[in-house]
Formats: C-alpha cells, structure tokens, sequence
C-alpha cells in the first residue's frame, strides 16, 4: 500500500518534476502542446497509466492539456505512485512536444 509523502518527502520529489506542483487536489501539471497531437498524446498517457495501474485526472482544453494525481485509496495524498506517474507524465509529454505551463 503507498505511504502519503509529505513535509521534505514531498518538497524534494516535486523539485525532481518540472512543471509539477502540489494543489489542495494532489499533484498537478499543465502542458501546451500542438492540438494535432493531443489525441497521440493523450493515447500514450493512458497506456502509460494502464502499465501502472495508477491513472490521473486529464482535462484537455483546446492545446492545453492537464493533469491532477492523487491516490484516492490514500484518501487523495499524494504518494509515490503519483510522482512516479508525473515523471512518466513529463516523459511521454516531451516525446509529443508538449512544454509545461
């Protein structure tokens, strides 16, 4: 079972995560990115997050595109499993061309 990361954990786990800060809902990120490459964008996050087994909040709003991670069986914390996913997250948003917000 994942362990909620807080105080210094959970500072120097986002200092590892560019674009990626902690909000009253979890871990969150904000990309541009071409709209002509969000659906293979957003196909390659969902097969990224199936292989975890650990899957994000995504709204897509014209070229932006953004994520909330928590884990809700932690009663929405943010954990391990949420900052692995987001340096996934920033992986596969640079294969798309996608720069953080």
């Amino acid at each position: 079972m994942p362990t909620p990361l807080s105080g210094e954990d959970l500072d120097r786990a986002v200092a590892q995560l560019p674009g990626w800060r902690v909000t009253d809902n979890g871990l969150t990120a904000s990309y541009r990115v071409d709209r002509t490459l969000v659906p293979s964008l957003y196909v390659a996050v969902a097969a990224a997050e199936d292989a975890a087994d650990h899957h994000a909040e995504i709204t897509i709003l014209y070229g932006t595109v953004s994520f909330v991670l928590n884990t809700h069986s932690e009663g929405g914390a943010v954990t391990e499993k949420d900052t692995d996913m987001a340096a996934r997250i920033n992986e596969v948003a640079a294969d798309h061309q996608a720069t953080p917000l």
